[in-house]
């Protein structure tokens, strides 16, 4: 299958499927594993991850990539300490759900920072980042390869109604992403609950939660259960980021041949393609359940003064947190990285990356792949 994508783009455009840079016969086949606690596909981070598993699996015949969804697995804090201990070979995991194992990873999180595309493209670019993948490989032996977006417009659904107001939320029972976004719940008024999202679906059907935060694309296997989804612009209610991260006791094993073709399969092909896969998933769903009525089922798209009182409200409570759990260097980093973030936002307003000017009409097929009953649909892993 050959797509074209944008010139911006262009690392991307045979997709890992039509060239490739290693010769097969050099490399010795490649097994491993790689965990998440996201949802399987249809979810897009599942999708792009599926993409990765097939591209190397091509690029090196005999190879095998295991793939385990829903923490069917580990969660992320298990994972984590797995590939630490080399008992895993690869996690997606969340900057937030990781702080159980190192605290600095909070101090990349918050709201309203990152709000554009190309901002959130270009996360592994500051010093903060680099600070904490820094940390992660010397104390935890855990090697970031890089980041990604989880998606551009995280938001709250509701089961009976809608969260657009601090008054709304109050009260309620609602799912976080990890300890820094109950913060930002508990400024609200809620009573936030951090929890998988694999636990996610049962809870809401049974009443357990009252709503959640997550991405659009986890909103959108969860809809009828929670059906009022609201977003404050991109990520205007709560900012959160994949990093993908290897076990170096694992790497450490391999040939120089693996090594190189992993990197070039992740940077080259996987990397560009779960970004494009993150924002057309977005795109595509928001255009399918987009409403203008607060009171109907769908996608609300707050105006930027209903954003502002929820910036308002949440009154820096993430920040204060997160400087709660780390030590005073942790505390500058918190600092340093809204000042990163606000620069990436000047310096790529919306409409500027790469990424918005995709023709998503183009990954049709690789959404049609996963339509319900399609491969791999809602499965908990890839074997």
């Amino acid at each position: 299958m050959k797509l074209k994508l944008s010139s911006g783009l262009s690392s991307v455009a045979a997709l890992g499927l039509l060239s490739f840079a290693c010769t097969a016969s050099a490399v010795a086949p490649i097994q491993m594993r790689w965990a998440s606690d996201h949802s399987g596909p249809p979810h897009p981070a599942a999708i792009a991850e599926v993409f990765f598993a097939e591209t190397l699996e091509k690029k090196v015949p005999g190879s095998k990539v295991q793939l385990f969804w829903a923490n069917s697995l580990y969660d992320i804090p298990k994972g984590a300490r797995a590939l630490t201990q080399g008992n895993l070979e690869m996690l997606t995991g969340q900057f937030g759900k990781t702080a159980s194992i190192e605290p600095y990873t909070n101090v990349l999180l918050g709201a309203g920072k990152l709000t554009t595309p190309g901002a959130v493209a270009k996360l592994n670019t500051t010093d903060t980042f680099k600070a904490v993948a820094e940390l992660m490989s010397k104390k935890h032996q855990i090697t970031v390869l890089g980041t990604g977006d989880m998606s551009m417009f995280m938001g709250a659904g509701g089961t009976k109604s809608r969260y657009i107001t601090p008054d709304d939320f109050k009260g309620n029972k609602i799912r976080s992403m990890g300890p820094a976004e109950n913060a930002l719940l508990s400024a609200l008024g809620a009573n936030p609950t951090a929890m998988a999202f694999g636990d996610v679906p049962p809870a809401l059907q049974t009443g357990v939660l009252d709503g959640l935060l997550t991405s659009v694309g986890g909103w959108n296997s969860v809809k009828e259960q929670a059906p009022y989804y609201t977003v404050a612009g991109m990520n205007g209610i709560v900012g959160d980021y994949y990093w993908f991260g290897i076990s170096q006791r694992w790497w450490s094993k391999l040939s120089k041949e693996q090594q190189a073709v992993i990197k070039e399969v992740f940077e080259k092909d996987f990397l560009p393609f779960q970004r494009a896969i993150n924002y057309c998933s977005d795109k595509r769903v928001i255009d399918q359940f987009a409403t203008k009525d607060k009171t109907k089922p769908g996608i609300y798209v707050m105006t930027p003064d209903e954003a502002a009182v929820i910036k308002k409200a949440e009154g820096g409570a993430t920040n204060r947190w997160i400087k709660t759990r780390v030590d005073a260097s942790g505390a500058k980093l918190v600092d340093a990285f809204a000042k990163e973030a606000e620069k990436l936002v000047k310096e790529n307003p919306l409409g500027s990356s790469a990424v918005e000017k995709i023709d998503c009409s183009q990954y049709a097929s690789v959404f049609a792949r996963y339509a319900k009953g399609g491969d791999l649909t809602n499965a908990k892993a890839r074997k």
